[in-house]
C-alpha cells in the first residue's frame, strides 16, 4: 500500500501516530502514514524520531522514497538504533525547527524565481539557506538589488496555497514549469501546484509556509558564475 503522505495536506503537522508496515534489508522503516518529507526536488528528507509507546526513540536521519516503489517512504535510522518490529505502533515526530527553516527557504526560492524570471537549471534547499541556478545570458547581478526585491515580495504578506491539476492540464500549460533539471512529480495522474497569491504559480511537491510573512528577512549572499550562461544565486535567512 502507498504511504499516506500527511505533509502534502498539512506541512505544519509535526507528528502523527503510525504503524510499522515493513523494514527493508538496509533497515529503512516503512510506516502506513508519515509527516516526514522524503528527499526530492532539491529538498532533503526530514529528520526526527519514531517514538515507541514506552517512550524510547528511534532517531531518524532522513527519509527517502523506496527505490522499488516510489509511492512508499522509508525512514532511515541513524547508526546504532534498535529496529522496531512490524506492527509496532509509534509516533512519527519531526525535527520541527529544521523542517520550518526548509519551508521558509523553499518558499523564498519560489520568490527568487520571480525576481529573476529566467529558466531554472538547478537548485538546493538547506537548513536556513538555499540556491537556484539560472540560465542567464549576461551577468551583472547585484546582490543588494536582488535582496531588496526579494524582501519586497516577502513583505507583501501573500497567502500560499496548493491545488491539483491533471498531467494533461500541465502538458497544456508548459509555461508553469520553470525548472529545466527538476521535473514536476508525475505518475499519479495529477500534479500539485503551489500558488503565492498574486505573485507566482508553479508545480511543486515540497513543503511551504502559509504566508510570505513567515519567511522573515532574507539576503542574497552570493552570485556565482557557473558557466557562460549559468548563474548560481545563493540566499539565506537573516
Amino acid at each position: 500500500m502507498p504511504t499516506e503522505l500527511l505533509f502534502r495536506d498539512d506541512a505544519y503537522l509535526a507528528e502523527t501516530p503510525a504503524t510499522v508496515v515493513s523494514i527493508n534489508e538496509r533497515g529503512g522503516i516503512e510506516l502506513d502514514r508519515t509527516v516526514f518529507y522524503a528527499t526530492g526536488g532539491g529538498q532533503p528528507g526530514d529528520a526526527g524520531a519514531l517514538v515507541r509507546n514506552g517512550g524510547s526513540e528511534i532517531a531518524i536521519g532522513t527519509a527517502i522514497y523506496n527505490p522499488e516503489d516510489k509511492s512508499r517512504i522509508l525512514h532511515v535510522p541513524l547508526e546504532g538504533q534498535a529496529a522496531p518490529a512490524i506492527g509496532d505502533k509509534v509516533t512519527a515526530k519531526l525535527d520541527w525547527e529544521r523542517r520550518l527553516k526548509r519551508m521558509r527557504i523553499h518558499t523564498a526560492l519560489h520568490l527568487l524565481s520571480v525576481v529573476l524570471p529566467y529558466p531554472v537549471t538547478g537548485g538546493a534547499i538547506g537548513d536556513g539557506d538555499g540556491r537556484l541556478d539560472f540560465d542567464i545570458p549576461e551577468g551583472g547581478l547585484d546582490k543588494a538589488e536582488l535582496t531588496e526585491k526579494l524582501n519586497a515580495l516577502v513583505a507583501r504578506n501573500a497567502a500560499i496555497s496548493e491545488s491539483w491539476i491533471t498531467d494533461e492540464e500541465l502538458d497544456a500549460n508548459p509555461g508553469l514549469v520553470k525548472t529545466m533539471s527538476v521535473k514536476p512529480p508525475r505518475g499519479s495522474g495529477r500534479v500539485r501546484l503551489v500558488s503565492i497569491e498574486g505573485i507566482d504559480l508553479q508545480p511543486c511537491g515540497g513543503t511551504h509556509v502559509r504566508n510570505t510573512s513567515e519567511i522573515g528577512a532574507v539576503a542574497v549572499t552570493d552570485v556565482e558564475k557557473k558557466g557562460k550562461q549559468n548563474r548560481r544565486v545563493r540566499i539565506a535567512l537573516v
